[in-house]
C-alpha cells in the first residue's frame, strides 16, 4: 500500500472513499459477527442463563440486520459495479499501473470473492430480516451518506 505513490490517498478521506475499501470492512466484520454468533451459539446450547439467550438474540439480530443492509447490497453493488466499470474502461477504476503492485489474485479477492461468501451465507444460514421499509430506509441512508461525505 505504501510503495504505491498514488494522489487520491493523500486527499480527504484517503482509503476510505473508496468504496471497496469500506465495503471490505463491513464484510470483515460482519463474518467476524456471523463467527461470534456460531461460537456463541456453540457455547451457550444446553445452558439454561436467560440473560445468555438475550445476549445470543441481540447478536443474530445484529447478524441478520448487517446482512440485509450493509454486507449483502454494498457487496454486490461493488462487484458488479467495479466488474462493468472495468469491462467498458479499466482506466477509470483500475489503472495499469497497479498491475505492478497488486497481483491479479488480490484484485479477486478485493472485487470478486465477496460476492460468492455472501451467496453462500445467505443459503446456508436462516437470516430474519428487517421490515422492507426499515431495510430499504437504512441501505438508502448508507447511500446517501456516502455519496454526501
Amino acid at each position: 500500500y505504501k510503495a504505491i505513490d498514488m494522489p487520491a490517498h493523500q486527499t480527504y478521506g484517503g482509503s476510505w472513499k473508496f468504496l471497496t475499501f469500506i465495503d471490505l470492512v463491513i464484510q470483515a466484520v460482519f463474518f467476524g459477527i456471523c463467527v461470534l454468533t456460531d461460537l456463541s451459539s456453540l457455547l451457550t446450547k444446553g445452558n439454561d442463563s436467560q440473560e445468555q439467550e438475550r445476549q445470543l438474540k441481540k447478536l443474530i439480530s445484529l447478524r441478520d440486520w448487517m446482512m440485509a443492509v450493509l454486507a449483502f447490497p454494498v457487496g454486490v453493488f461493488v462487484v458488479t459495479m467495479f466488474w462493468s466499470i472495468y469491462i467498458y474502461d479499466r482506466e477509470l477504476v483500475y489503472p495499469k499501473l497497479l498491475d505492478n503492485f497488486i497481483p491479479a489474485w488480490l484484485n479477486h479477492g478485493m472485487h470478486t470473492t465477496v460476492l460468492p461468501f455472501v451467496l453462500i451465507e445467505m443459503r446456508t444460514t436462516h437470516h430474519q430480516y428487517p421490515s422492507r421499509s426499515c431495510g430499504l430506509a437504512a441501505v438508502c441512508t448508507f447511500a446517501v451518506g456516502y455519496i454526501l461525505w
